[in-house]
C-alpha cells in the first residue's frame, strides 16, 4: 500500500479504497450495549461469544444521544487488516514489529498551530461541561459498570525523572468530570509513575488520546522486558512510519497528548482518590475483557478528575469490544516480536516464526514453529518455549510445532498436536507461576495448588519430531501447480 497513514483519518481512507474492508450503517444506533452487540455479528471475533466472525470494520454515522457524532469499531480486528495498515503481509507483523523496537524514532513536540486535537476547546469548568455528553463512549453489554474508553492512549510522565510512557487502560466514564482507571498490578509503566507521585503526595497529569494512527495503538502495547521503565513506545510507532509521532502541549494540565488524535481528555490521577467502578449500574461487573469473560468491578480504582476535552471539528470516536481479534492484533503482535527477539539472540535461525493464538486473546498462547537442522537441536525448542515465557511473563501456554506446519492455521496445529504429540511426556507443566489475573482459572477457588489470584500453571506443549524421526514423518508431497491455469479467478486469500 503506498498511502501514507498519519492519522486515524488516513488510516479509515486507505480501508475505504480495499473492498471489504469497511462497512457503514447511517441507521441510529444506541452505544448502550447495541452498538457492539451489532459488531459482534459483523467483525468481533477474538474470543468473542459465538456467532462471531473476523469481518471488515464499521463505522456507525448516527450515535443515539449525540447528534453529530461518529463511532468507528473493529479498525483492528483482522490480522489481515492490520498488514494493510502497517504495509506489511500478515504473516510479518511480529517480524516487523520486533526491527521496530530496535530501530525506535523518539516522537518530537509540535506547537499549538499543528495540533489538531485542539481545534475544539471543552474547559471542565464550563457550566454544561459533562465527559458523557461530549464523548461517544459506549458499552459492550448491558451489564457493563457504564461507557468505557477502551481505546484511549494514556500518556504520562515520571515525577521525578520526566521519562514519558503511553499505555492503554480500562477507563470508565464515572461523572461528568471523573474517570476511573484499573492497573494490572505491576504490568503497566503508568502504574509505576502513579505509584510514586501518589507516594510524593502529587497528582499525576495525565492525558488520553482517543482515535490515532493504528501504529501507535499498537506499538502502546509492548511490555516489559522488551520495553522496559523508561522506554516510550511512541518511539516504536515513530519507527514504523519512518517519522517521529508528533505531541503537543495540553492545554489545561502540564502534560503533551497526540497532535492529530481525535479526541483528548486532559486531567490528573488525584492523590488518594478511589472509587467503585460499578457504583453507577451496581451489576458487580466491570466490562467482557480479552479472555471472553466479563471482569468483576473493582472496589477501588484510581481516580481521573478531568481538566478538559478537546478534538478535532467533526470528530471520530474510536472504540473496540474488549474480547475482539482487536485485542488480540493489539496485544499479540508485539508479543510476537518480543518472543522472536528473545529467542533469536539466544539461539539464532531456529524460530521461524510465532503467533499469539487469538484464542488467548493474544496474551495467554503462542504457537511457535521450530526448526530443528542438526541433532544438537532436540532439546533447544523447549529451551525456546522457555524464553518465550521470559520474554512475555503473561503467557501461559506454548505450543511447539516443526517448520512444515501453519501457525496461522489451527487445524495444521491440532493436527500436528494429535499426530505428533504424546502428552505423557510431551507436555511440560510449569505450576505456580505469576501469570495474568484476568484468567479466572488463575485463582485459589479452583485449584489448592494456586496460592494467589494470578498464578497459573504455566504449561509446553511439543508437537515436533524429534530429529531422529524427521524422515519417517514427512507429509505426503503433491504436485506443485499453477491453480489459475485451470481457474483463472482462483485465490487462495480469504
Amino acid at each position: 500500500m503506498t498511502k501514507e497513514i498519519i492519522d486515524l483519518r488516513s488510516a479509515l481512507e486507505l480501508l475505504e479504497s480495499i473492498p471489504g474492508q469497511m462497512v457503514h450503517t447511517d441507521v441510529e444506533v444506541d452505544p448502550s450495549a447495541e452498538l457492539a452487540g451489532v459488531y459482534r455479528y459483523v467483525g468481533a471475533g477474538g474470543t468473542v461469544a459465538r456467532p462471531t466472525k473476523t469481518g471488515p470494520a464499521m463505522t456507525f454515522e448516527k450515535i443515539k444521544g449525540h447528534p453529530g457524532a461518529k463511532v468507528v469499531i473493529g479498525l483492528l480486528a483482522s490480522r489481515k487488516r492490520v498488514g494493510y495498515l502497517l504495509n506489511t503481509k500478515p504473516e510479518k507483523l511480529g517480524f516487523m514489529m520486533r526491527d521496530a523496537v530496535k530501530n525506535a524514532i523518539a516522537p518530537v513536540v509540535v506547537g499549538k498551530e499543528k495540533a489538531k486535537c485542539q481545534e475544539v476547546v471543552h474547559l471542565a469548568t464550563d457550566a454544561d461541561f459533562d465527559i458523557r455528553k461530549l464523548i461517544p463512549a459506549p458499552t459492550n453489554t448491558p451489564e457493563d459498570a457504564g461507557p468505557y474508553v477502551t481505546l484511549g492512549m494514556c500518556y504520562a510522565s515520571d515525577v521525578e525523572t520526566g521519562e514519558s510512557d503511553v499505555t492503554i487502560h480500562r477507563l470508565c466514564l464515572q461523572s461528568k468530570d471523573e474517570i476511573s482507571m484499573f492497573f494490572t498490578p505491576g504490568a503497566r509503566h503508568l502504574g509505576a509513575f502513579r505509584e510514586k507521585a501518589e507516594a510524593l503526595g502529587k497528582p499525576l497529569p495525565i492525558s488520553i488520546s482517543i482515535g490515532v494512527d493504528p501504529a501507535i495503538e499498537i506499538a502502546s502495547c509492548f511490555e516489559p522486558p522488551t520495553t522496559p521503565l523508561g522506554f516510550n513506545e511512541l518511539s516504536i510507532a515513530g519507527a514504523i512510519r519512518g517519522k517521529a509521532v508528533e505531541l503537543t502541549p495540553c492545554v489545561t494540565i502540564d502534560e503533551k497528548c497526540i497532535a492529530n488524535a481525535e479526541y483528548v481528555i486532559e486531567g490528573e490521577l488525584i492523590v488518594g482518590a478511589r472509587v467503585r467502578e460499578d457504583q453507577n449500574s451496581n451489576t458487580g461487573k466491570a466490562m467482557p475483557e480479552f479472555p471472553g469473560y466479563t471482569g468483576p468491578a473493582n472496589p477501588a480504582l484510581p481516580v481521573i478528575k478531568v481538566k478538559a476535552v478537546t478534538h478535532r471539528v467533526n470528530p471520530i470516536m474510536q472504540t473496540c469490544i474488549g474480547p475482539s481479534e482487536e485485542h488480540v492484533s493489539m496485544a499479540g503482535i508485539p508479543t510476537e516480536a518480543s518472543i522472536l527477539d528473545m529467542v533469536e539472540r539466544a539461539m539464532p535461525g531456529r524460530v521461524q516464526n510465532v503467533y499469539a493464538h487469538s484464542s488467548g486473546g493474544g496474551k495467554f498462547l503462542a504457537v511457535i514453529q521450530f526448526k530443528k537442522s542438526v541433532p544438537s537441536d532436540e532439546g533447544r525448542q523447549r529451551q525456546a518455549a522457555l524464553l518465550a515465557f521470559s520474554a512475555f511473563p503473561e503467557l501461559k501456554q506454548v505450543i511447539l510445532v516443526d517448520e512444515d506446519v501453519d501457525i496461522f492455521d489451527t487445524n495444521d496445529i491440532l493436527w500436528a498436536m494429535t499426530t505428533r504429540m504424546q502428552a505423557d511426556v510431551d507436555i511440560v507443566t510449569i505450576p505456580g507461576v505469576r501469570c495474568h489475573p484476568l484468567d479466572p482459572s488463575n485463582d485459589a477457588s479452583c485449584s489448592w495448588t494456586i496460592r494467589d489470584h494470578g498464578i497459573a500453571c504455566k504449561t509446553i506443549y511439543d508437537a515436533t519430531i524429534p530429529y531422529s524421526e524427521k524422515a519417517r514423518f514427512q507429509r505426503a508431497q503433491f504436485m506443485e501447480v499453477d491453480v489459475k491455469k485451470f481457474l483463472p479467478d482462483f485465490t487462495d486469500k480469504d
